[in-house]
This record gives structure tokens, C-alpha cells and sequence, in this order.
């Protein structure tokens, strides 16, 4: 393990993140925008991806193309984000100031995946 603990931190996180999306799908239906159709493909696909991103992490070759595949899930991903800020039911139960708080954690998210991501060497 030639690379920073916190790069596997961040590796288990997205690990166990992917996990929850098939141990909570409906979590997860409730937060997919309606203008996306298949909820079950959506979840199960970022679900699948954040699980691979996450192992691939851990293998130096790969590190590189899974950090900058992250960063552009995330960007995917934020329309849920502020779907679930204008939709109550989406929120969660989530009190505002929380999911206001959602909107630039995932640009620190996406931060933290550029600190190991080299986008002269997508390979």
C-alpha cells in the first residue's frame, strides 16, 4: 500500500456507500429525480459503481481512472441532491439546514477525489 490511509479511507467510504444501495434501495428510490424513470436500474448502476470505483481504488493501476470516475459520479449524482432540498418528501425528514449542508459537502467529495486524480494520465 504505497498510497495515503486516507485515499483507503475514502475507498472504503464509497465502498460501504454502494453497499447501502442495495441494503436501503428504497432510500434511494425516494431521492432519484421523477423525470428518471428506472429508479431500480439508477440505484443498482450507482450503487455497483461506487462499489467498483471504490475497490479500484485500492489497486494502483486503476487508482487513477477511480478517482476521476468519482468525481464525475458525483456530478451525476448532485441533481439529487437538489431534488431532495426542493422536495419534501425526497428530503427525508431531513431538516433544510441539512440538506443545504448536502450541496458543498459534495464538492468537498469531489475535492477529496481530485487530490488523487491526474487528469494528464487517464489510464
Amino acid at each position: 500500500m504505497d498510497k495515503p490511509w486516507h485515499l483507503y479511507v475514502m475507498a472504503v467510504f464509497y465502498i460501504l456507500a454502494g453497499i447501502n444501495h442495495f441494503r436501503k434501495p428504497d432510500v434511494y428510490y425516494r431521492i432519484i429525480p421523477p423525470i428518471l424513470k428506472n429508479k431500480k436500474l439508477i440505484n443498482e448502476l450507482s450503487g455497483l459503481l461506487e462499489i467498483m470505483f471504490g475497490v479500484y481504488l485500492f489497486i494502483p493501476i486503476f487508482s487513477n481512472l477511480a478517482a476521476i470516475s468519482i468525481i464525475i459520479l458525483l456530478i451525476l449524482i448532485f441533481p439529487a441532491n437538489i431534488y431532495m432540498l426542493i422536495n419534501k418528501k425526497a428530503g427525508l425528514g431531513f431538516p433544510k439546514w441539512v440538506l443545504l449542508l448536502r450541496l458543498p459537502l459534495q464538492l468537498v467529495l469531489i475535492y477529496w477525489a481530485s487530490q488523487y486524480a491526474d487528469f494528464t494520465k487517464i489510464v
